[in-house]
């Protein structure tokens, strides 16, 4: 017998819009970032809206490697809340990194932006959310995080 092999699919995507950037400083690992979520979509085979509060903490390590952790929810269309934690790290040349902290755009193919996000809902249509494991890739931009949500099958 052989371990099956590990596939995705494409389920939806969450764009989730940013407000500003609130810096606590140097903790001794690294500079921790909170930016906060004011809002948004989601489409695909999931639709419905980000709500309006929930935030991104991350920590902006020495070497510019961040990592993320995200807690929010979306509403869908029939009204079912889904709460998310989505962890994850973006990586790339420190000069884009530093143009994207600036609110400036960046080509997202040029940095490595993946998340695991995890959802939590009491809805019966959306429970096998809570059932399987998903991945995310992700795009910075000035004003929100687009995030391509897939199913790992």
């Amino acid at each position: 017998m052989t371990t099956p092999t590990l596939e995705t699919n494409y389920v939806f995507t969450i764009t989730a819009k940013i407000g500003e950037v609130v810096t606590a400083g140097e903790t001794g690992i690294g500079v921790r970032r909170i930016i906060p979520i004011i809002g948004g979509e989601v489409t695909g085979a999931i639709s419905g809206k980000v709500l309006p509060f929930g935030a991104d903490f991350q920590t902006i390590r020495p070497n510019e490697l961040i990592d993320l952790e995200a807690k929010y929810a979306f509403e869908t269309d029939d009204g079912a809340i889904v709460y998310v934690e989505n962890k994850g790290m973006r990586f790339g040349p420190v000069e884009l990194l530093q143009k994207l902290k600036r609110g400036e755009p960046v080509d997202p193919k040029l940095i490595y932006f993946r998340t695991v996000p995890r959802f939590e809902t009491g809805h019966e249509n959306y429970r096998w959310l809570m059932q399987h494991i998903f991945v995310g890739s992700a795009a910075r931009h000035a004003d929100r995080v687009v995030i391509d949500v897939h199913q790992v099958m």
